[in-house]
């Protein structure tokens, strides 16, 4: 189920989440526009992406995906690999992945300086940041799945040049999106569980 699920059972907790993937999806798209940029791609900034407005990065079928299936997306950064060469496309793909990282960092340093029992009275400042947290541990487990489409398979493409040529190969493809998204769907439960053990673990390390 998506989020739509929480809006009757419990509103606070839907516009919580939604602001902390809101958010989230929003510096994860800035993080590979802003690098692709900085690298040499003016391609980004064309299409007016480098920029924090969350606006500016949300997906229509990406956005209800989110409200009424188990996983959504952002619109992805335009970019052109010609400009950034092997090393920078890589670089570009792993800088949205490392944003969210980088906030459940922050996140982690707030809540180790905030009173314990300010967290453990479960308010809304502590509610949002373990959301916020779980959240970008999330999307930053995901994307770096090796699948087609997502900042993984790009990040293993520039490490294996052989390999990337096979994938933006098949990206390349008029029905590679439907294929991917069919796939992410059929197995959503699956990796699912799979992203939740990783982040599960992580929280119980950094925690």
């Amino acid at each position: 189920m998506g989020l739509i699920s929480l809006l009757s059972s419990d509103p606070l907790a839907f516009l919580i989440v939604a602001a902390a993937l809101l958010l989230s999806l929003a510096f994860h798209e800035f993080a590979h526009a802003w690098t692709a940029d900085r690298l040499g791609d003016p391609t980004p900034r064309r299409f007016g992406r480098v920029t924090l407005n969350p606006i500016n990065h949300l997906d229509p079928i990406g956005s209800l995906l989110l409200l009424f299936a188990p996983f959504g997306f952002a619109r992805p950064v335009p970019i052109n690999p010609n400009n950034l060469g092997r090393w920078g496309t890589l670089w570009t793909a792993a800088a949205g992945p490392l944003s969210n990282l980088l906030i459940a960092l922050v996140c982690v340093g707030i809540i180790a300086v905030v009173p314990r029992e300010t967290l453990l009275a479960g308010g809304t400042l502590a509610t949002f940041l373990f959301t916020v947290l779980s959240v970008n541990l999330g999307l930053a487990i995901f994307n770096l799945l090796p699948i087609p489409l997502l900042d993984g398979s790009r990040i293993v493409g520039g490490l294996v040049p052989s390999l990337g040529r096979s994938l933006s190969q098949f990206e390349a493809q008029p029905f590679s999106f439907v294929i991917v998204m069919v796939f992410i769907f059929l197995f959503s439960d699956q990796l699912g569980q799979l992203i939740a053990t990783i982040r599960n673990g992580l929280l119980s390390v950094v925690l």
